[in-house]
C-alpha cells in the first residue's frame, strides 16, 4: 500500500489528514517540522508527502529546495493556510507536484494524492524500463583497478584499436566491451555478440561467417554470420580462447584481409568491423600449448585490458551491493531496503568466487528473505558458508612461532603479487616497494614457481 508522509507543525491537522488518508488504506507517517520532514523524505521511501509551508526549524519551501540537491523524487504536495499566486507558482518552481490551499476540500484532496501517487509509480516504471532498455549499464567501483579500466576505454574507444579483455567468469568482461562500443565512433552501428564457447566447434565458422543453402546437410537457406551482421560495428567475440584452430584461422583472414567466405560459398564478402574479444583463459600458455594461434594473439591484443576479481577489490563491493539493491527493489515494486554498515562488512570479507554475478545473485536473495533492513545477521544467516573466507582465528592457530607465523604471510602475499602481475617480477618489486634482486632471493627462499 502507498506510503505518505504529513509535515505540518499543527497536530489537529496531522491527526485529521492522516484519518482520511489511512480511511482510504494510505500507510502515513508524520513530521512535526521542516527538518524533520526533510530527514524522512532523504531516508526513508515515500510515494508522495504532504508538505506545509510555514513550520518551524525550516520551512516548506526551504524543504523543497534541499530537496533539489538530493536523488529524491517523492512527490511534494504543498498545503498552506496563506496560499497565494505567488507561493503557488513558487513551489511549482522549486519542483512541487501541486498547491492547495487549507483547510483542503476532502474531494480535491484525495484526487491530487491519487494523482501524485500515479505519477511517481509511473517515474519508477519508467526508470526500470530505461534501465531495462537502456544500451549499457554503468561500470561501478572506485578502486584504482576500476579507473584505470574507465580511463583505459576512454583513450581507447574513439580508435579502431583491437581490444582483448580477460579476466575470471562473472568479472564484467563484456560491459567493459560494451562500453568501448558506446564510446566508440561506431556508436551508431551495431554491436553483435557472439560466445565462442556456447557454439559446438562444427558450427562456429557458419555462425561466424554464415553458409550458402545447402552448403551442409542442415543448410536449408542462406545464413548471414556474425561478421557480417557486424558490419559498420562492433564485433564481441566472448571466450575466444575456446574456438577451434581451423575457425582462429579463418578469424585471422578476416581480420587481416577485412573479408569473410561464408561456408559453402566461394564469394569473398568485405567487412568493416572493429573485433573486440574476451577471454577467462591465459592466452599465452594456451600458444605454449597449442591450442591457439601465436599470430591471431597478437591481432587480437593490441590492447589489453584486465578486469580484476570481486575478491581483489572488496572495497567496491559496498557500491555495487547497494547499486544492485536498489535496482532488485525498483523491479520488485518494493521500497528500497537499507543495508547496515555491519552488513556492509560481512559482505566485504566474503570470498566471491562468482564476482559480481555472484554478488547480485546474493543481493536478490537477501532483499527477498530480509525485511526492512539487510542486517549482517541476514548475511550470516542467508548466505553460504562456502562464501565465507578462512578467520584470522584459523589462521593464528596453524602456527606457534611469530617467525613462522610471519614467514608464511609474507610468502603468500608475495606470490599473489606475483601471479596478479603474471610474474612480473620488475613490476612485483616496483609495487612491493623492494629492489628486484631481493624480491627474487624471497622467490628463492619460499621456493616460488610459474604454475
Amino acid at each position: 500500500m502507498a506510503k505518505v508522509l504529513i509535515a505540518d507543525d499543527e497536530k489537529s491537522i496531522r491527526k485529521t489528514l492522516r484519518e482520511i488518508l489511512e480511511f482510504e488504506s494510505y500507510t502515513v507517517e508524520e513530521a512535526a517540522d521542516g527538518a524533520q520532514a526533510f530527514e524522512a523524505l532523504s531516508n526513508g521511501d515515500f510515494d508522495c508527502a504532504l508538505l506545509d509551508i510555514k513550520m518551524p526549524k525550516m520551512d516548506g519551501m526551504e524543504v523543497l529546495d534541499k530537496l533539489r540537491g538530493t536523488d529524491c523524487e517523492t512527490p511534494i504536495i504543498m498545503i498552506s493556510g496563506h496560499g497565494t499566486v505567488e507561493n503557488a507558482v513558487e513551489a511549482t518552481k522549486k519542483g512541487a507536484y501541486d498547491f492547495i490551499q487549507k483547510p483542503p476540500d476532502l474531494n480535491r484532496l484525495l484526487v491530487t494524492v491519487r494523482n501524485a501517487l500515479e505519477k511517481s509509480s509511473l517515474v519508477t516504471e519508467t526508470k526500470v524500463l530505461r534501465r531495462k532498455a537502456g544500451k549499457t549499464r554503468e561500470i561501478i567501483g572506485e578502486s584504482p583497478a576500476i579507473q584505470k579500466i574507465k580511463d583505459t576505454i576512454d583513450r581507447v574507444a574513439p580508435t579502431e584499436a583491437r581490444v582483448l579483455v580477460t579476466g575470471e567468469n562473472g568479472t564484467g568482461k563484456e560491459l567493459v566491451a560494451r562500453w568501448i562500443h558506446e564510446k566508440s565512433n561506431r556508436a551508431a552501428g551495431p554491436l553483435v555478440e557472439v560466445n565462442c564457447a556456447a557454439i559446438p566447434s562444427e558450427l562456429i565458422e557458419s555462425e561466424l561467417f554464415g553458409h550458402e543453402k545447402g552448403a551442409f546437410t542442415s543448410a536449408i537457406k542462406q545464413r548471414i554470420g556474425k561478421f557480417e551482421q557486424a558490419n559498420g560495428g562492433t564485433l564481441f567475440m566472448d571466450e575466444i580462447g575456446d574456438m577451434s584452430l581451423s575457425a582462429q584461422a579463418k578469424v585471422l583472414r578476416a581480420l587481416q584481409e577485412n573479408r569473410i567466405t561464408r561456408v559453402g560459398g566461394d564469394k569473398d564478402i568485405l567487412v568493416d568491423v572493429r573485433v573486440v574479444a574476451a577471454t577467462n583463459k591465459d592466452l599465452l600458455k594456451e600458444v605454449e600449448e597449442g591450442r591457439f594461434r601465436m599470430d591471431l594473439y597478437h591481432r587480437i591484443s593490441v590492447i589489453l585490458i584486465h578486469v580484476p576479481s570481486l575478491n581483489d577489490r572488496s572495497d567496491d563491493v559496498p557500491l555495487l551491493a547497494e547499486k544492485f539493491v536498489k535496482e532488485i527493489c525498483e523491479d520488485y515494486g518494493i521500497p528500497k531496503k537499507i543495508i547496515t554498515p555491519k552488513a556492509f562488512e560481512e559482505l566485504k570479507v566474503m570470498k566471491w568466487d562468482g564476482n559480481i554475478r555472484e554478488l547480485r545473485n546474493v543481493m536478490e536473495r537477501l532483499v527477498i528473505l530480509s525485511d526492512h533492513k539487510i542486517t549482517e545477521t541476514e548475511v550470516r544467516s542467508f548466505v553460504t558458508n562456502t562464501q565465507a573466507k578462512d578467520t584470522p582465528t584459523d589462521l593464528f592457530e596453524q602456527f606457534d612461532k611469530f617467525q613462522d607465523f610471519k614467514e608464511h604471510i609474507e610468502k603468500l602475499f608475495i606470490e599473489h603479487k606475483l601471479k596478479k602481475f603474471n610474474w612480473n617480477v620488475s613490476k612485483s618489486a616496483e609495487v612491493l616497494d623492494i629492489q628486484r634482486s631481493h624480491l627474487y632471493n624471497k622467490i628463492e627462499k619460499y621456493d616460488l614457481r610459474r604454475q
